[in-house]
């Protein structure tokens, strides 16, 4: 399938990979998300027709089922060519129809972080209205994450260092606000919040800086999610608090193709859109990457090209 990429969105992942930090062969084509238009299709396709509008997918072998070293050997922009190019030839199956009406530069927001976040919340949290849940910062992940917590009626807890991110998280459907700078402990407050018992799930980006008081937050047989990290140090493992309090460690990333179409299908139903902070042209995506790393951005950071 031949498409032609309209738009992509940054990611850490492929800061990683553009700088050099998960080394690939020179020439490798970065960005993992990408939208765009069908140009020229296969013979015996019948799923798509030229001019259709697509989605891409951040794992093309992992179509449907459970994730194998098989399904996730290839990864979008990272062991194969990704969608930071003009034109780029991608696998029929691994491709999903854009929501009507939606910009390219929206649909290009869903691949990586709006479908880690349907994982988390949806798949491995299995979260039901009521249910609770405790999700840090204010990056593309988090609103993400925040946006479907509203939509599924589960109680959300928002920590950041700022509190005029805290006020927007709040419009975004946040329950209970905590500024960690001036609750350094704030897995106190989040206790507080919940009547002593904690969360029933925790997102956890903070590696060995928030880790501990991750597990503190969360409830007994409560889950911690793990969906990577900028931090370089490996937390001390919680044995006892593992064991005592039956805590489920559950690493994820992102998802297969088929979760990818329930989490857009959700999002046209509820009309979750995507929070975009500010979009830069492909030549100047290496302003992009430095404007990422700064953490000044609330919501997606994209690129047009």
């Amino acid at each position: 399938m031949l498409i032609r990429v309209h738009a992509s969105s940054l990611n850490f992942h492929d800061y990683l990979v553009a700088a050099g930090y998960i080394p690939q062969p020179a020439g490798r084509i970065p960005m993992s998300d990408g939208a765009g238009e069908i140009l020229a299709i296969g013979e015996g396709v019948t799923d798509f027709a030229v001019g259709d509008r697509v989605i891409g997918s951040f794992f093309p072998d992992w179509i449907d089922g459970t994730a194998t070293r098989a399904n996730t050997a290839s990864v979008t922009g990272e062991s194969i060519d990704g969608f930071g190019a003009d034109h780029v030839v991608f696998p029929t199956r691994s491709l999903v129809p854009m929501p009507a009406g939606w910009s390219f530069a929206e649909a290009a927001c869903l691949p990586c972080a709006g479908l880690t976040a349907w994982r988390a919340l949806v798949v491995e949290a299995e979260l039901k209205a009521g249910d609770t849940i405790l999700i840090p910062g204010s990056g593309g992940l988090a609103l993400f994450c925040h946006q479907l917590a509203s939509a599924l009626g589960v109680r959300a807890v928002a920590i950041s260092s700022s509190d005029a991110k805290l006020a927007r998280l709040r419009a975004l459907g946040a329950d209970v606000l905590i500024n960690y700078r001036d609750t350094p402990e704030w897995s106190d407050a989040v206790l507080a919040a919940t009547g002593g018992e904690g969360v029933d799930a925790v997102l956890e980006i903070g590696g060995d800086s928030t880790f501990d008081q991750s597990v503190r937050s969360v409830r007994t047989q409560g889950r911690l999610l793990l969906v990577g990290t900028t931090a370089n140090a490996v937390p001390p493992m919680p044995h006892r608090d593992l064991i005592m309090r039956s805590l489920r460690l559950q690493g994820m990333a992102v998802g297969s193709v088929a979760m990818l179409r329930d989490y857009v299908a959700f999002c046209a139903s509820h009309d979750l859109r995507p929070v975009i902070d500010s979009d830069f042209p492909l030549e100047r995506i290496g302003d992009g990457f430095a404007y990422q790393l700064r953490g000044e951005h609330f919501g997606k950071i994209t690129v047009t090209l």
